[in-house]
């Protein structure tokens, strides 16, 4: 073949892909104004669904397979976080639980098949104050434990309760009696996430039906995957060679993960942060090393000044961003630029948000009005097999899953 006919193919491979994702993904394709159509056999549904009160994200993988990642519910009020959204008349909870089960309609299992929570902080499962008793036992409704309650689920993973060492927090303490008490009483599953994995997670309804799926367990406790096998490494220290004070953070510890489906890639790390590269508290940077290049990144922290750190944004280089924002914190005007600048990566990238305060573009200015959407539920949908996926707005101020702005189709790595 001639050299010159690589951009020819280039192009007509592309054009290719484009002309399928109109013909077998038309059925499901949307416009500004419409209600968001339902998930379909073969494709990956991600909901990053907002309420002003923490993190939550719904996954419906290609075989129906549900996930929650996390269902934030802090108790900070304006000017600490935004009002709840649609609004106040229901706890995050319950909003959450009713976008799921909305989104589930038709289905024939309404359930979620795994909870995982990435971390053990208010904002991704959930503040006491506020919190409604549960009728079933001895716990508290907040967040995650309100969703688990209302939608019902089969596996609940996290990173375990014991490292470095067992949290005092209520909402904590909470959340175990809830875990606890499912697994003794309704026969729920609960284990800890093991770094280094790919099949922890998995589709539970038609595996042999998607052999380009894969769930990957890339760190949790500052253990990381090599990017070999199931092997794994620690990244901090021993316990013992640390005082109390010098133990790594709840942030640290927290659960990252990489989902592919064909060429998509898609990565979560809760909350970790960067730091000194080469230092053992830069978590960010060995974790980044072990994912590689993907197309849509959950930005690290919300990405507040301490997370998104050049060193990670080399190694991911993610086409889309999206900041799980619920803080006037979020992101930084440091992060924003990191994220944003081509010289911590070439090519192009987009910013997507869920919720950015008025305070939050007073502070950062004019570079706030880069991001493609400010506002709403960020859906992302991959299209059967992977190649190409599109981002949905969804309005947040009411129920009516209505499509407010269409971004794509965007091409997979």
């Amino acid at each position: 073949m001639k050299k010159s006919d690589y951009p020819f193919r280039f192009l007509l491979g592309n054009m290719i892909i484009l002309i399928c994702t109109f013909i077998f993904t038309g059925q499901l394709h949307a416009h500004v104004g419409q209600v968001f159509p339902r998930w379909s056999p073969g494709y990956l549904d991600i909901h990053h669904i907002n309420t002003g009160k923490g993190e939550s994200a719904f996954f419906i993988f290609p075989d129906g397979t549900t996930m929650l990642v996390d269902a934030g519910d802090s108790d900070r009020q304006r000017p600490k976080r935004p009002e709840v959204k649609p609004n106040d008349s229901r706890t995050p909870g319950e909003w959450i639980s009713r976008y799921i089960l909305h989104m589930l309609e038709g289905q024939s299992d309404r359930k979620l098949d795994y909870i995982l929570v990435t971390h053990f902080h208010s904002d991704h499962i959930g503040d006491l104050s506020g919190a409604e008793p549960s009728t079933r036992g001895n716990y508290m409704l907040n967040g995650i434990t309100r969703v688990g309650e209302l939608v019902g689920f089969n596996k609940v993973i996290d990173r375990g309760w014991d490292y470095p060492q067992p949290s005092k927090a209520d909402y904590f303490v909470n959340y175990m009696e809830f875990v606890n008490w499912q697994v003794q009483n309704l026969g729920a599953n609960y284990e800890q996430f093991q770094p280094g994995l790919n099949d922890q997670v998995i589709l539970v309804h038609d595996p042999a039906g998607y052999p380009g799926f894969e769930f990957r367990n890339i760190a949790a406790n500052g253990v990381v995957w090599t990017g070999f096998g199931t092997n794994v490494r620690n990244h901090f220290p021993p316990l013992e060679s640390l005082s109390p004070e010098e133990f790594p953070s709840e942030n640290m510890c927290s659960i990252a993960f990489r989902l592919a489906y064909g060429r998509f890639n898609y990565f979560n790390g809760g909350d970790i942060i960067g730091g000194n590269p080469g230092h053992w508290r830069d978590i960010e940077t060995p974790i980044a090393m072990a994912t590689g290049p993907v197309d849509v990144c959950i930005a690290n922290h919300h990405a507040f000044f301490d997370a998104m750190s050049v060193s990670f944004l080399q190694a991911t280089r993610p086409r889309v961003h999206i900041v799980q924002s619920s803080c006037p914190t979020h992101p930084s005007n440091s992060s924003l630029a990191r994220m944003m600048s081509g010289r911590s990566y070439p090519g192009p990238r987009d910013v997507f948000s869920t919720n950015i305060m008025d305070e939050t573009r007073e502070i950062i200015g004019p570079r706030i009005d880069n991001l493609k959407s400010q506002q709403g539920h960020i859906v992302v949908r991959v299209n059967p097999g992977g190649a190409t996926y599109m981002i949905y707005i969804l309005d947040d101020t009411e129920e009516s899953y209505r499509i407010t702005a269409v971004h794509g189709p965007y091409y997979s790595n």
